[in-house]
């Protein structure tokens, strides 16, 4: 095919991505977003493999196969609640593809006795050293989300200087590979950023697991981008750049919704639990436990009512049942709204995808800028399995590990009903003074039996 073509191709492909990252900034045009881009991504891989003369379809189309079962089973089986294990997976294998792909380019090129200019050679230890960190670290950030290991930071003396160590290893190995053009210096590279990648990743505390799943997407894109040099491949730099830049500018967005430093973020040396309170000394006497028939008649005289989402939310799967908690207080004339902390749940956009999911309209999604002041004119606020985003401590505690950071103030609520299984902390492990707050009634239980025996009360009422 000739080259002009195939540059006219990629160049599509790229307005195409461009076009999609557009469309899927907002849930109305998210569908056209996503065809977009498999359309672009389509067109890529055509022209990609009619580009080649040699190539062995029949292997490309056993990975087609296998990599398309394997997408489908998932697609249908893996929870909502595990999308962001999911996506952590999904940022690894990007990340690992991308160093296997330059290793093999190394090797062939090698084979074909080719000889490797500057820009592949670093390109190339590029992606070995970046996309090892990512794969390893998506999978430490997957094994925490999932419970396989310690969710609280994994601290230890001297970190900082292990991973200094580790990370300089890394470039000495990639030079000696860049002098020798020897793989084995490649395969030491890898090792050694793979250790770093785990390094970065378990000193991080499952509260700020959104950060690390934004940083590591950026990650797998700046791989992808490194081998793209490597290959000479125009579309996989473009892609691999807009994915890396835009995780890039999702992590700094969620570091000032965490007021995080992006440089901790970077070195893996936040999310520390300084000191953790005494519970009883929080709770002990104070929680005061509500039915949800006395809740109801609570909704019953209320004017405006805020629903808080939080993972609680989506571990009982119960954004069907607040869709129709909603629609039964709005039939009543009551004025309904929900607040959307920006790291609520395990990944950014978490609860707006379990929202949306549940057709419940986009206009009511209230960002916390925008939320904040309007709690002192608030009702209730009926807070659904969310902790450390509207913990008072972040206000308060300078010694609590989420001192500084931006919380929903559903406190300043007239009254606030909590809806949770127990007074377990949240992922920072921290207990919540909220829970214990004269104007806070708990309302014990699972989250969607607990809204579902909610709106019988209403219809009873």
């Amino acid at each position: 095919m000739p080259q002009a073509l195939v540059n006219i191709a990629y160049l599509i492909s790229a307005l195409l991505f461009i076009f999609a990252f557009k469309g899927l900034s907002h849930p109305r045009t998210a569908i056209r977003g996503n065809l977009l881009g498999a359309l672009g991504m389509l067109i890529a891989i055509v022209v990609t493999l009619m580009d080649k003369s040699i190539i062995s379809y029949e292997l490309i189309i056993l990975g087609f196969v296998i990599g398309g079962v394997i997408g489908v089973v998932f697609a249908l089986k893996v929870r909502m609640t595990a999308m962001p294990q999911m996506v952590a997976l999904f940022n690894g294998f990007g990340g690992g593809a991308s160093a296997l792909v330059a290793a093999l380019a190394f090797i062939e090129a090698m084979a074909l006795n080719k000889i490797m200019g500057v820009q592949e050679t670093v390109a190339t230890v590029a992606s070995g050293i970046i996309g090892a960190v990512t794969f390893w670290g998506s999978l430490v950030a997957f094994a925490k989300l999932e419970g396989l290991i310690e969710e609280r930071p994994i601290r230890y003396k001297g970190e900082q200087i292990v991973k200094i160590l580790f990370a300089l290893a890394s470039i000495i190995l990639g030079v000696y590979f860049g002098i020798k053009k020897d793989i084995s210096y490649y395969w030491f590279l890898t090792a050694t950023a793979s250790v770093l990648g785990v390094l970065l990743t378990i000193p991080i505390g499952g509260a700020d697991m959104p950060v690390v799943i934004s940083l590591l997407n950026s990650y797998s894109g700046l791989a992808a981008c490194a081998t793209g040099f490597v290959l000479n491949n125009n579309v996989l730099i473009i892609s691999g750049s807009l994915v890396g830049a835009s995780g890039i500018i999702l992590t700094n967005i969620m570091c000032k919704a965490m007021n995080r430093s992006f440089t901790n973020v970077l070195f893996g040396g936040f999310g520390e639990i300084v000191a953790e309170a005494d519970e009883d000394k929080v709770y002990g006497g104070k929680v005061k436990s509500a039915s949800p028939v006395e809740v109801a008649m609570l909704l019953e005289n209320a004017r405006r009512v805020v629903i808080v989402p939080g993972y609680g939310m989506a571990v009982s799967q119960a954004q069907f049942a607040i869709r129709d908690l909603m629609k039964i207080l709005e039939s009543k004339g009551i004025e309904v709204e929900f607040a959307i902390h920006p790291v609520a749940g395990r990944m950014p956009g978490h609860m707006n995808v379990l929202l949306a999911e549940a057709n419940i309209p986009y206009e009511k999604l209230k960002e916390m800028d925008e939320i904040n002041p309007t709690f002192e004119q608030t009702d209730v606020s009926i807070v659904i399995g969310a902790n450390d985003v509207v913990n008072p401590l972040a206000r308060t505690d300078s010694n609590s590990p989420i001192a500084g950071m931006p919380i929903l103030d559903v406190d300043k609520s007239k009254t606030v009903v909590v809806i949770k299984r127990s007074l377990a902390p949240g992922f920072a492990g921290i207990p919540n003074p909220l829970f214990a707050a004269d104007n806070t009634l708990m309302l014990f239980g699972d989250a969607k039996k607990m809204v579902q025996e909610l709106i019988n009360a209403l219809k009873e009422s």
